[in-house]
């Protein structure tokens, strides 16, 4: 039975900024809690602490049972790497060591076959063996099976950018809630899984003995995996006890009940501090006044060591103002539209002001559609026509943004780019302001969290004056408070736009649905629809 125990954890970044303080909460065997917290408050550097990449500045973890960790880039692989390379990395850090060994030494047997070099390969394999390579690749073969429908000796060295995003989350989520490890991190485990992946994710989760600790913002994975919630905010944790459906109201009576505290702890310190004042004055003309008065000074100095109540949390303010503008009628006009293997062809006509929200499962070709609406070189056949006046503006899910690597957020916006005028310094951090990225100034974009990447391509389309965003899963990444932000500017925004989402809450606020169909053929439906059987009944 394993169980993850998490004792007085601290942690400031290297400017010297406190991230947060003083985090304890434990999780038990069979229990799945979830860690929530707005963008930036250091969920994912909680994570890795955890996982013991990072020290903390002060506090322990214990974990028994061994640990399983999903990073978060997982589903936004496009280097290289292989399925094997993939799967090593959600493995522990000794087969990580004993397979990185073992693949130096097969390389150096193709230019040396010699005795010592031999006995190096067997003594590698040895190794491989004792840390439980062999019994990995077993797992990685049923691994395999499961999410790509093909055994671990035909996938293994298939690269990993030839995978959707969600059939990459789902090849190492197979591995980690398969495999041997008791204790699970799993950080945005639900990112591009699509919906009938969310809930086999969510049955999968709910019927795990294993402890699993995870960050998501999917409200409705939440509400039907979570057991318990650990909230980081103001600097600090709080655990609910409860599910995530009782959540909100229990944040509310804690802020409540905080800003009560506070408001005593503030009447109690004026009145300590204005008795020793007065106290200060008698004591030159008695020395009983003199004692009481080193009294009440000791007693004010001990009231202000032990501090104020916790903090108060306050929520971020993000507010977008996506204007767009007048367009022509038609925004989107496609005829005869076939994405090369991944459709058959269709014709959609896509009009100024309309919300179309583009569903269906991974791989079908929604993301590809999206890039050639933006205008990248996708190969098809047929045509896709853009009105006058349509401008499009592209949310990426990956964040892929290489021309943004080592630049600094103001230095981004300072030089400015096709379509989007450059601002000063001062112009800049009004923007940022606006998106809860005022602090993140001056810090380098691949160093920010996936929220705060994501708001800052939102702020980016903001300022490119678009008049037809085209967002592929926007709200993955975002926390409650910026992705509520997001729907409300959709709604004031004068434009057209184009979503692709697996996001059930964030879909129900569109009034087209496009379905891209497993079986290539792309139709519309008047309704939401996540499965595929029920598309013959709604329409």
């Amino acid at each position: 039975m394993g169980f993850l125990d998490a004792n007085g954890l601290a942690f400031r970044l290297p400017d010297g900024r406190e991230l947060f303080r003083d985090v304890s909460f434990k999780v038990d065997a069979g229990s799945v809690v979830a860690l929530v917290g707005a963008n930036g408050v250091g969920k994912t550097t909680l994570l890795r602490i955890l996982s013991g990449e990072l020290a903390p500045g002060a506090g322990s973890v214990r974990v028994q049972g061994g640990l399983g960790v999903m990073p978060q880039f997982v589903g936004s692989v496009r280097d290289e790497s292989t399925v094997r390379d993939l799967l090593l990395a959600a493995s522990p850090p000794p087969l990580r060591a004993a397979a990185a060994a073992l693949d130096a030494v097969e390389l150096q047997l193709m230019e040396t076959d010699d005795e010592p070099t031999q006995l190096r390969y067997a003594d590698a394999l040895t190794a491989w063996g004792e840390v439980g390579g062999y019994d990995a690749e077993v797992l990685w073969d049923t691994v395999t099976v499961a999410a790509l429908g093909v055994p671990f000796d035909r996938a293994r060295f298939r690269e990993v950018r030839t995978l959707s995003g969600g059939e990459q989350k789902r090849l190492v989520l197979e591995a980690l809630l398969r495999g041997p490890e008791q204790v699970l991190l799993l950080d945005e485990p639900d990112n591009y899984l699509d919906v009938p992946g969310k809930r086999w994710l969510e049955a999968r989760l709910t019927d795990t003995g294993k402890a699993v600790l995870l960050v998501s913002h999917d409200r409705e994975l939440l509400n039907v995996a979570a057991t318990r919630v650990v909230t980081v905010e103001a600097h600090s944790a709080w655990t609910h006890a409860g599910s995530f459906g009782t959540w909100h109201d229990a944040r509310r009576t804690r802020i409540e009940r905080l800003a009560e505290l506070h408001r005593r702890w503030d009447e109690e310190h004026e009145r300590l501090k204005e008795l020793v004042r007065t106290l200060q004055v008698q004591a030159r003309i008695s020395e009983v006044m003199a004692a009481k008065y080193r009294v009440q000074r000791a007693k004010l100095e001990r009231f202000e060591e032990a501090g104020p109540p916790p903090e108060l949390p306050t929520d971020e303010k993000v507010a977008p103002r996506l204007r767009g503008g007048r367009t022509a009628v038609r925004a989107v006009t496609c005829a005869d539209l076939e994405l090369t293997g991944l459709m058959k062809p269709f014709d959609l006509e896509v009009f100024f002001g309309d919300r179309v929200a583009v569903l269906g499962s991974n791989g079908s070709g929604k993301s590809h559609f999206l890039r050639l609406l933006g205008g990248d070189d996708v190969a098809h056949t047929g045509s896709a026509r853009l009105g006058a006046r349509v401008v499009p503006g592209l949310f990426a899910q990956t964040h892929q943004h290489p021309e943004w690597i080592g630049r600094t957020l103001v230095d981004i916006l300072w030089h400015g780019e096709d379509g989007r005028a450059g601002r000063d310094r001062g112009a800049a951090m009004a923007v940022l302001s606006r998106y809860g990225l005022g602090r993140q100034g001056d810090q380098r974009f691949e160093t920010m969290s996936g929220g705060q990447q994501a708001r800052f391509q939102v702020l980016l389309l903001e300022l490119s004056g678009a008049t037809m965003l085209l967002l592929d899963e926007p709200t993955d990444n975002l926390d409650l408070n910026s992705a509520e932000a997001l729907q409300r500017a959709l709604e004031e925004f004068t434009g057209t736009v184009v979503a692709v989402t697996h996001d059930r809450w964030f879909a129900r606020s569109f009034d087209r649905f496009l379905l891209f169909r497993s079986d290539g053929r792309v139709v519309e439906v008047p309704e939401p629809v996540w499965d595929e059987a029920r598309v013959e009944r709604v329409r």
